[in-house]
C-alpha cells in the first residue's frame, strides 16, 4: 500500500478551516485529520479524543521530553501538540493526514517533514473580525488578542506552499480539493 501524505494548514482562528478539512474529509475517505494534544480545558462543545487530546501540562511535558512530538507549540497560554507516533501509524497504513495547526508548529515541521503546506486567510481583518464576533465564542479581549495574533501569522503565508484566501466558502474549498488531487496523482 502507498504510504499516505501529511498535509498542513495553518490559519487564523475564524477562518473556515474546520469546515474545510470536514469537507474534504467527506469528499475523500482516506483523508483523516490528526487529534492535537492540548493542555487547555474542552469548550462546551468538544468531545475528548475527537477534537482534541486533553492532557495536563504535566502529561505534555512528559511527551515532549519522550520525543513524541512531530511539533508543539504555547498558543494563547496554552500547549499543542502533534503526536508522532500517531501520524506514522496511520500515513503507514495509506491514509493522508490532515495537521490543522498554527504557523509556529508548521514552521518547525518545514524543515524536517516532506508534507504539503497551506495557509488559509480570510479576505480582510476586517472580515476576520466580524466572523469572531459572530461565532460567539470569544470575549471583546480574546477577539483582540486573536486578531493581533492574525495579522501575524497572514504575514507568513509566503512561507507555505500554497495560500487559500477564504472569502467564499465553495471557492476555498474548490481551491484545496484542486491542491489535494494534485499532490495525490504527484510523482514522489
Amino acid at each position: 500500500m502507498k504510504k499516505g501524505l501529511i498535509f498542513v494548514i495553518s490559519a487564523p482562528a475564524g477562518t473556515g478551516k474546520t469546515t474545510l478539512v470536514r469537507m474534504l474529509r467527506e469528499e475523500f475517505p482516506r483523508v483523516e485529520e490528526s487529534v492535537s494534544f492540548t493542555t487547555r480545558l474542552p469548550r462546551s462543545n468538544e468531545r475528548p479524543g475527537l477534537d482534541y487530546h486533553f492532557i495536563t501540562l504535566q502529561e505534555f511535558e512528559k511527551k515532549i521530553q519522550a520525543g513524541e512530538f512531530l511539533e508543539y507549540a504555547k498558543v494563547f497560554g496554552h500547549y499543542y501538540g502533534t503526536s508522532r507516533p500517531l501520524v506514522d501509524e496511520r500515513t503507514s497504513l495509506g491514509k493522508h493526514i490532515v495537521l490543522v495547526i498554527d504557523t509556529q508548529g508548521a514552521l518547525q515541521l518545514m524543515d524536517q517533514l516532506n508534507a504539503v503546506f497551506i495557509f488559509l486567510s480570510p479576505p480582510s481583518i476586517d472580515e476576520l473580525k466580524s466572523r469572531l464576533r459572530h461565532r460567539n465564542e470569544d470575549s471583546d479581549a480574546e477577539i483582540r488578542l486573536r486578531l493581533s495574533w492574525a495579522e501575524k501569522e497572514m504575514k507568513m503565508a509566503s512561507r507555505y506552499s500554497y495560500h487559500i484566501v477564504n472569502d467564499n466558502l465553495k471557492q476555498a474549498y474548490d481551491v484545496l480539493r484542486s491542491i489535494f488531487i494534485a499532490e495525490e496523482h504527484k510523482n514522489r
